[in-house]
């Protein structure tokens, strides 16, 4: 199991690339993720955003087609990062507003978009050659496509570089990242200083819907395709654990996406060579996580008692 895990996330010809096809999204989703766990919240609704980010680039895709490439694709792009900040956003308004719990808010709205988009590629956007749990909408253009069906080219790179520089920007050089920071660390002392604590919040989950919202149009505009009910059903959840393993920092972020990229390519890879089923190999990634993860909770107490000593 471990050769095939070496072999399906860089060894064997072609896997590195898929390891890098999976980064992609993870790196995109994590960047607002880390915003969010810095804060103090804890959005587990990516998953929805993420497929309301891939039905409004889809529906642009798919209604401006006759228009100029250069418009439709930057369109639907900022289309798609629209409708995964305003998913969010609902999220937030009801968390601001009501103070009701945003594990479950954002989890209930997880299911919400999976039947919405159920609904869209049964209707209103149908394509008449699928059916049921793989219902999707028509292709898009050629000419409309950032990647093709490997997920990797220059464009979503240069997406992921233009999106983690923004990420850090916001996080480390902005007033925003340092208030939201601070209001993570102790909101007691935050409301004390004067900050708009309602504000923050809401700007948080805006924020972390706008970056999923981006990585739904990159999945639908690249290697997807087109926006297919039930499609890539882990990616948010698995972001979560990419942003804690990367420390909560832009630069770690895109180590750990890397580095369950490769897990994920390889759990794709590993059936050929092992005779675990998909679930005993999902079982080896959570514990991976679980691991790492535990590993910098125990350096950050020892480091904490060697302080304090």
């Amino acid at each position: 199991v471990v050769s095939g895990i070496w072999e399906g996330a860089f060894a064997a010809p072609g896997s590195l690339e898929q390891s890098i096809r999976w980064a992609i999204p993870l790196a995109l989703i994590s960047m607002g993720i880390i915003v969010t766990l810095r804060t103090g919240e804890f959005n587990i609704g990516a998953q929805g955003q993420i497929l309301l980010g891939g039905l409004g680039a889809a529906a642009v895709a798919l209604l401006l087609a006759d228009f100029p490439v250069w418009i439709v694709i930057p369109l639907a792009i900022v289309v798609g990062i629209i409708g995964g900040a305003l998913w969010s956003g609902l999220a937030g308004v009801v968390k601001v507003w009501f103070n009701s719990d945003e594990v479950i808010n954002t989890l209930m709205l997880n299911f919400i978009a999976i039947l919405l988009v159920q609904w869209i590629t049964t209707g209103l956007l149908k394509d008449d050659s699928t059916r049921g749990q793989n219902a999707s909408t028509p292709r898009i253009a050629t000419d409309l496509r950032l990647s093709n069906g490997t997920g990797v080219s220059v464009e979503l790179l240069m997406i992921v570089l233009v999106a983690a520089i923004m990420g850090w920007i916001i996080i480390e050089r902005t007033p925003f990242g340092l208030k939201s920071k601070l209001v993570g660390s102790s909101p007691v002392v935050a409301a004390w200083q004067g900050l708009q604590i309602k504000r923050i919040h809401l700007m948080t989950y805006l924020l972390t819907g706008a970056f999923a919202g981006l990585a739904g149009a990159v999945e639908v505009l690249g290697p997807n395709g087109r926006l297919v009910t039930g499609a890539s059903p882990t990616l948010g959840f698995t972001a979560i654990v990419v942003a804690i393993v990367g420390t909560l920092r832009v630069p770690g972020a895109l180590l750990a996406a890397l580095f369950f990229g490769g897990l994920q390519a390889a759990i794709l890879f590993l059936p050929i060579v092992s005779s675990l089923p998909t679930s005993g190999l999902r079982i080896i990634e959570g514990l991976v996580a679980l691991l790492i993860t535990a590993q910098f909770v125990w350096l950050r107490r020892h480091r904490h008692q060697q302080n304090s000593s």
